[in-house]
């Protein structure tokens, strides 16, 4: 099925998505949001990521539209927008593994 060319408008929209998925520390926060919504304090101790610096991640994250926030007093939890974003972080992995697999069993034939 034949699909419609993209605009410009969009492509930049998925350059930029992909951009986020291009950082590994975002990509831990989405790894530490695939079991649900999580508070700050949570995120840090599952990321290991600075404060600071998960904040600055997370607000990049809200800006594209990948996480939602609510605030609940002083706290402020954080979910994935749409879940089906793992889908594509797992097509990636499960590729990688694979090809990492092949890999060893070549070496070990080598070897």
């Amino acid at each position: 099925m034949p699909r419609t060319p993209m605009s410009p408008e969009l492509l930049d929209l998925v350059a930029a998505r992909f951009r986020a998925f291009g950082e590994p520390a975002r990509l831990r926060i989405l790894e530490a949001l695939r079991g649900g919504e999580q508070s700050v304090g949570e995120l840090v101790a599952d990321t290991g990521l600075g404060q600071a610096n998960l904040s600055r991640h997370l607000q990049q994250m809200l800006a594209l539209g990948l996480v939602r926030r609510r605030k609940a007093g002083r706290y402020a939890y954080y979910v994935l927008t749409d879940p089906d974003v793992l889908r594509l972080c797992d097509v990636v992995c499960g590729r990688l593994d694979r090809e990492n697999q092949a890999q060893r069993a070549v070496l070990r034939s080598a070897g």
